[in-house]
């Protein structure tokens, strides 16, 4: 990976590290302290593009893939297993500083519940568009959204991931960016999907948001339908140190509707990490 924002780029190396037999794919460029980023269910480790060479300027970035994605074996659809082969990987990288934790969506439960089961592994986290928990009508949306894609392929579910991505107007708006969503969401592998679709259905990390003592930021888009600000308001007021950020108009991946205004949400608290 090598994006162009300006005049300059930075160039992303990608690794293939193996942890248990188990091939876990990563991005990595820059220097500084490291942030490592994890990607949404709906939106692979592409939709990191926009920010990954601002933040490269500052900090040493590791977008990974999680299990299942593309150049990531599947591990299974445990977020215990998940969080722990994660680990692993991390470790596997021997960074040379405590890094932060990035993760948006499925990624920041993901994130969180790293952070959880190796509390020494990060120094503080990012959680975007994730929660603890999920309502009874957000665990049925994960249940019928695998249910109608076991029976007629993800194709049948493409225009309900998206509007759990991104607003109509924004749609409206940004149809190239859409459809482009679209083709990566459609090559999703089918088992991670359904896998994930049940732990997240099944998932409640309330009971251990007490004992998460790191400073955590935690964003919302204010448009987020797919994990709706009322989540990252119970998350916030369960962790001990926390502080909540909504983003007004933006929606589940705010980093690809507006990576300028994600970055500025972030900056002052990856920052202060230095």
């Amino acid at each position: 990976m090598q994006i162009a924002t300006d005049n300059t780029s930075i160039a992303f190396k990608t690794l293939s590290l193996n942890t248990g037999g188990k091939r876990l794919s990563a991005q990595v460029g820059g220097q500084g302290v490291p942030i490592i980023l994890f990607h949404s269910l709906l939106a692979d480790q592409s939709s990191f593009d926009l920010i990954a060479q601002p933040l490269a300027k500052t900090h040493q970035v590791v977008v990974l893939s999680l299990p299942g994605f593309e150049g990531s074996d599947f591990v299974g659809s445990s977020l215990d297993v998940i969080a722990d082969h994660m680990a692993a990987g991390i470790k596997a990288l021997d960074l040379k500083q405590t890094p932060i934790f990035l993760g948006n969506g499925y990624g920041g439960f993901v994130a969180l519940m790293t952070a959880i089961r190796h509390p020494k592994l990060a120094s503080r986290l990012v959680l975007a568009d994730c929660g603890a928990a999920f309502s009874d009508q957000g665990r049925a949306a994960f249940k019928g959204m695998s249910a109608a894609a076991k029976e007629k392929g993800l194709g049948a579910i493409a225009d309900v991931a998206m509007r759990r991505l991104f607003s109509p107007e924004f749609q409206q708006q940004n149809p190239a960016l859409t459809e482009a969503r679209k083709v990566r969401f459609l090559a999703v592998d089918p088992q991670t999907f359904h896998g994930a679709c049940e732990a997240l259905a099944t998932l409640d990390l309330r009971p251990q948001l007490s004992g998460v003592t790191l400073p955590v930021l935690v964003l919302v888009g204010e448009q987020d339908e797919a994990t709706p600000p009322p989540m990252s308001v119970e998350l916030n007021a369960g962790l001990p140190n926390a502080k909540l950020v909504v983003l007004p108009g933006l929606a589940h991946v705010p980093q690809l509707q507006a990576p300028e205004v994600f970055l500025a949400a972030i900056r002052s608290f990856i920052d202060s990490a230095n």
